[in-house]
C-alpha cells in the first residue's frame, strides 16, 4: 500500500522547531531516566502520533535508546499488532481481556470506562514518553497544560511521564510523515494509498468515540455485536442484583441502548438518536420491531443461540 509521495516536502522552519523541542525533551527524559538507573518507555498505541514519536527517538543526535511497548486490549483494530511487530515494538498482553471485563463489570461506557484500567492504563516503566497532543481535544488541552507529568494508576503504579508532540497541529503530523517517509497503520490510507490525518486509532467499539463512528465499527465488524451480546448475557445471568435488569428486558435492550441512545432516560424515553441515514430506529410504530430483531436486520447478522 502506499503511504509517502515520491518528492519529499521541504519541512516548515515552524515544523523544525517543533522538532528540536520535542527532541530536547525526549533526551531531557531520557537522561532522567538513566540517572535513575532505569529505561525510558515509548507507549506504542500503533496510531500516527506513536510512529512519529518513534522516528523522533531514533534520529535524535545522540540517537535515544526506548523500549517501545504496546498496551494490548484484545480490542485493537485489525492490522495493529502486525504494525507493531513490524517497527519492532513489546507487545504485553493484559492480565484480563475484554471479554472477561464485560463479564465483571458489564459494558463500557463514556462514563464508566472500567475496561481502560485494566487493558491501558497501568504503568511498566517508570518513565515514559507519551504522543499526546493538545489538537486531539478541547479535554485534553485542558488535562494537559505541561510537558511533563508524575501520573498515578489507580492502584496500578505510577510514571513519569513526558509529552513531546503537545503542542503539534494535525498539520504537523502530516508534513512530518510525509517528509520522513513513515509507514503508518494500514487505517491511515484509502483504497487509493491517500494518507487521512484526521484518522484516530483506537479500541473497536470504544464508547468515547464519536457515536457516528462507533457504529460504523460494529457495522464493519458485525460479529462483535454477538460478542458484546453474548458476554453481556452472562454478565447479567450472573449478576441477577445489578440494576440494569431494571432497565431493560434482555440483553439486546441493553446493547441498543449502550449504542445508540444518549442515556438510560432517553431509550426509556423512546427518544433513539438518530442513524447515519437519518431515520429513527423505531418510526414505524405499528411495525415496531424487538431491539433482537432491529440488531439483526440493521447489522445483517443472527442472534440466536448466545
Amino acid at each position: 500500500m502506499p503511504h509517502k509521495t515520491k518528492e519529499l516536502v521541504i519541512m516548515r522552519s515552524e515544523l523544525e522547531e517543533k522538532v528540536i523541542k520535542s527532541q530536547l525533551l525526549i533526551r531531557h527524559a531520557y537522561r532522567h531516566a538513566k540517572w535513575q538507573g532505569a529505561e525510558l518507555e515509548l507507549a506504542y498505541s500503533g496510531g500516527k502520533d506513536s510512529d512519529v514519536l518513534l522516528d523522533l527517538c531514533r534520529t535524535s543526535n545522540p540517537a535515544v535508546v526506548v523500549r517501545s511497548i504496546h498496551r494490548c486490549t484484545t480490542i485493537d483494530p485489525s492490522g495493529t499488532l502486525k504494525h507493531c511487530r513490524d517497527n519492532c515494538v513489546e507487545i504485553l498482553r493484559p492480565r484480563k481481556n475484554f471479554a472477561e471485563c464485560i463479564l465483571q463489570s458489564g459494558f463500557p461506557t463514556m462514563f464508566t470506562r472500567h475496561c481502560c484500567g485494566e487493558l491501558k492504563e497501568y504503568a511498566v516503566l517508570d518513565y515514559v514518553l507519551v504522543g499526546v497532543r493538545k489538537s486531539e481535544s478541547v479535554k485534553r488541552a485542558k488535562r494537559y497544560t505541561c510537558d511533563e507529568d508524575l501520573v498515578t494508576y489507580n492502584g496500578r503504579g505510577r510514571a513519569m511521564q513526558y509529552y513531546p508532540l503537545l503542542n503539534w497541529t494535525d498539520e504537523d503530523i502530516a508534513e512530518y510523515i510525509q517528509e520522513r517517509g513513515i509507514k503508518c497503520h494500514p487505517l491511515y490510507y484509502d483504497e487509493q494509498g491517500n494518507f487521512h490525518v484526521e484518522r484516530r486509532l483506537g479500541c473497536m467499539g470504544c464508547p468515547l468515540q464519536y457515536y457516528k463512528k462507533r457504529i460504523e465499527d460494529f457495522k464493519l465488524h458485525p460479529k462483535m455485536v454477538r460478542f458484546w451480546c453474548r458476554y453481556g448475557q452472562r454478565y447479567l445471568d450472573t449478576h441477577p442484583d445489578v440494576k440494569t435488569h431494571e432497565y431493560f428486558d434482555d440483553v439486546f435492550e441493553w446493547f441498543t441502548c449502550n449504542l445508540f441512545y444518549q442515556s438510560i432516560d432517553d431509550f426509556r424515553r423512546e427518544h433513539p438518536r438518530r442513524s447515519e441515514k437519518g431515520l429513527f430506529l423505531f418510526d414505524d410504530v405499528e411495525n415496531r420491531q424487538t431491539c433482537k430483531e432491529f440488531l439483526e436486520s440493521y447489522f445483517g447478522i443472527s442472534l440466536d443461540g448466545l
